[in-house]
């Protein structure tokens, strides 16, 4: 049987993360299963309170060898292209600005210690958040992969363009989509499990599997673990299935 675990958006929420590794260890231990993938889905960074801490987590697992796979977020991205010669801005929203307080960049370069208030210039924080993040966290954030597919399951940030093939998807809608995807009830050849849209709790609509539950707003940071075509949410009491709606 194919087992994977998927840990929703986590936007600086080291803690919480901290939480859900603990989880994925207990049931590791239940089942003798060390090497199921984990994968993550996106969104580390912004709007919580340490996202310098959450990338860290991250890249020390990675060298310790845990079988994590991460993936990229619109949060993430936005990150990524602000810290690029000339703050370039997000490609699919250049309307949005990272910096501005919706978005969460700026908590994202307070965690590194980099001041954004004030009458700062934008080119000298770009500066200060260049010389502030260090090369393994941009590299993290370089290396992240835009989706995943293991068996009948494919992990993606936001979700798919429905009717593009899973391989030909771009990494726009990857990162983006939301409503053409959550009207769209048919089959798309595998689960989608995914996040960026926060809900009050892990929901299973029988086509996609939404993982979000508002860690950029206070609520938690879930994980599942999908078994086939079987998913239960990791809880500090055990498993407990979600079916769908």
């Amino acid at each position: 049987m194919l087992r994977i675990y998927a840990i929703g958006d986590i936007h600086g929420q080291l803690e919480k993360l901290i939480h859900v590794h603990a989880l994925i260890a207990a049931d590791r231990a239940d089942t003798g299963d060390a090497e199921a993938p984990v994968v993550h889905l996106g969104d580390y960074v912004d709007r919580g309170p340490d996202c310098r801490g959450v990338l860290e987590h991250l890249a020390k697992g990675l060298v310790a060898g845990e079988p994590w796979v991460l993936l990229k977020g619109n949060h993430d991205r936005f990150m990524q292209y602000f810290l690029r010669p000339g703050c370039q801005p997000e490609p699919a929203r250049p309307d949005l600005d990272w910096l501005a307080p919706p978005v969460g960049g700026r908590e994202t370069l307070a965690s590194y210690g980099v001041a954004t208030g004030g009458l700062r210039r934008r080119a000298q924080i770009h500066a200060d958040a260049v010389a502030a993040v260090p090369q393994t966290h941009v590299a993290l954030l370089d290396g992240l992969r835009p989706s995943f597919q293991h068996g009948g399951v494919f992990f993606c940030h936001a979700g798919i363009r429905p009717g593009i093939p899973l391989d030909a998807q771009s990494e726009d809608d990857l990162l983006w989509i939301r409503g053409d995807f959550h009207r769209d009830l048919r089959d798309h050849g595998a689960l989608i499990v995914h996040g960026h849209t926060p809900v009050k709790e892990v929901t299973h609509y029988g086509n996609r599997l939404n993982l979000d539950t508002g860690a950029g707003y206070g609520g938690p940071v879930s994980v599942v673990v999908i078994e086939g075509t079987a998913v239960f949410q990791l809880t500090p009491t055990g498993r407990r299935p979600v079916r769908p709606e």
